[in-house]
């Protein structure tokens, strides 16, 4: 039985106090954006191409439009952006840094908050983990920064001829068990150093990516940073270098590069929720 009070498992219901810091937290960090050159859009809450973003499309919850063409409630905001910008807005705005605030909503019926920003066709990750960066010590809270390269695992299972999916599984203990000498470093790899000190012993064929992921981190100005490169994510669209920011379990913002629309973009999304945890805290 459902009583009239109750709120779907995983809906968001904001009052008083917490409605107050969300609101405060979103304003200083669109003021941040605004300041920097990004302008605000608002993207419908349904969306026709969804599945080009989610890994996994049973996270998607979706329905028909009046013509039976599939429809999926928005629940990812990156491709959205790029191409109403791109194929509907063109015309009008040759602008091409956007921020939004929106949630986002996934199966069964989890709504998830928001801040997100996309750099249209500009290809430096440093600059956009470095905006990210910005805005974690405007807040003054100095989470984990995790940066990734996702060419480097797929060039790794290439490489020894290994499933991808022990990657995306985070299956670390069959990758040792490979007692491959090189792919063990690999392993280990936590920080700058580390990377520059197994650049040079892997395979031809994953060096460059390597260095790829050596040089923007070091363009980054922020100390609580880690390399992971062989990290795997969840979203499919990434194509390059990649990040995350984490606090204890808490996932408070994903970014990285993406190719949308023939030319190479940046974005990233922090987690208002996570965001409002951790201040609380």
């Amino acid at each position: 039985m459902v009583f009239e009070h109750e709120i779907p498992k995983g809906s968001r219901l904001y009052f008083g106090k917490v409605a107050r810091a969300k609101r405060a937290l979103e304003n200083k960090v669109c003021a941040i954006l605004d300041d920097k050159g990004f302008e605000e859009i608002i993207t419908p809450n349904f969306s026709y191409s969804q599945h080009q973003s989610i890994e996994n499309e049973k996270k998607l919850i979706k329905f028909s439009d009046e013509k039976n063409e599939q429809v999926a409630l928005r629940a990812d905001s990156t491709l959205d952006v790029v191409r109403i910008i791109s194929k509907r807005l063109g015309r009008t705005t040759d602008h091409k840094k956007w921020f939004y605030v929106q949630p986002t909503f996934t199966y069964p019926s989890t709504e998830e908050y928001q801040i997100g920003c996309e750099w249209i066709g500009h290809n430096n990750i440093a600059d956009i983990m470095n905006l990210t960066t910005d805005i974690l010590k405007a807040l003054n809270v100095e989470p984990i920064l995790q940066v990734s390269n996702i060419n480097i695992p797929k060039l790794v299972a290439k490489e020894l001829n290994i499933d991808i999916d022990l990657f995306k599984n985070g299956e670390i203990a069959s990758l040792f068990k490979l007692k491959c000498d090189w792919l063990n470093k690999l392993i280990k790899v936590k920080s700058i150093e580390d990377l520059e000190g197994i650049v040079n012993i892997v395979p031809s064929s994953i060096q460059d990516q390597l260095k790829k992921l050596l040089t923007r981190a070091k363009e980054v100005n922020y100390s609580n940073m880690i390399i992971a490169p062989l990290y795997y994510g969840s979203l499919k669209y990434y194509d390059g270098i990649y990040y995350r920011v984490i606090s204890d379990n808490l996932t408070v913002c994903k970014g990285g590069m993406y190719s949308s629309e023939g030319s190479c973009s940046l974005g990233f999304a922090l987690y208002t929720d996570s965001l409002l945890k951790i201040l609380e805290d």
